[in-house]
């Protein structure tokens, strides 16, 4: 994730990309279409079966699946989603910075916190599309080319309501054989979150033609509002 295009970010540590990034931007066009077309990860599923309504007014999700660039920009276009931030989460150093969370040695992971309203959109539905759209979850410690336990898939419930929501969820996927391979994902209790460094924060939204963006996180949008356009909004939120 090497933002040539924002101020003055420190060095960052995809560095094994950067070299297959400068061939990408020297193919043709359609090859590249093909490529991005190929990494598409989305996957038609069904609704939670269990997700009953909440009578919160808002609420606060916290979800893992690989760089967060991504899943930031899936759930900022999710109807009744207020605020989305790119962080970390599960680790156990304080106020990690991304070079500290790269080692690969503070037990974070690479989350967004998704502020909403539940009675626009329920946990559930926010679940649907983080495993339909968001990430693959079925990629341990990896997702798509990034590899690593920072990269994990990974649930922080904020409630008890939230876990049994989850836990129903995959149990649900699971037995129906909706995915290939097991379900991987990792649910555990909501711990601090850290907001990321302001250049990752909409960063597909500033950086649309970004090599990895275009590869990577492009066609989780257009998945995402072919295969879920009841819940899709073609206005983002930002941060």
């Amino acid at each position: 994730m090497n933002c040539t295009d924002c101020p003055a970010p420190p060095i960052l540590h995809r560095g094994r990309l950067l070299f297959m990034f400068a061939i990408a931007a020297l193919v043709a066009a359609a090859a590249l279409a093909v490529t991005a077309h190929a990494a598409e990860p989305a996957i038609a599923i069904p609704a939670a079966a269990y997700d009953p309504p909440s009578t919160k007014t808002t609420d606060t999700a916290i979800l893992a699946g690989g760089c967060f660039w991504g899943v930031q920009a899936v759930f900022e276009h999710v109807k009744g989603v207020t605020h989305v931030v790119a962080g970390y989460s599960g680790g156990s150093l304080v106020n990690p910075s991304y070079e500290d969370v790269t080692t690969e040695r503070t037990g974070h992971a690479e989350s967004v916190q998704i502020t909403y309203d539940p009675r626009q959109v329920s946990y559930g539905q926010l679940l649907r599309v983080y495993f339909s759209v968001a990430h693959n979850p079925t990629e341990l410690n990896r997702q798509g080319p990034d590899s690593g336990p920072s990269y994990r898939s990974n649930i922080f419930y904020t409630s008890k309501a939230q876990q049994d929501v989850a836990s129903a969820y995959i149990a649900q996927l699971t037995k129906a054989k909706v995915f290939s391979q097991p379900i991987v994902t990792r649910i555990d209790p909501a711990s601090a979150f850290y907001p990321a460094e302001e250049y990752h924060q909409d960063f597909l939204i500033k950086n649309p033609n970004y090599p990895y963006i275009v590869i990577n996180d492009l066609p989780k949008l257009a998945s995402f509002k072919r295969l879920l356009p009841e819940l899709y909004s073609d206005n983002p939120v930002r941060v």
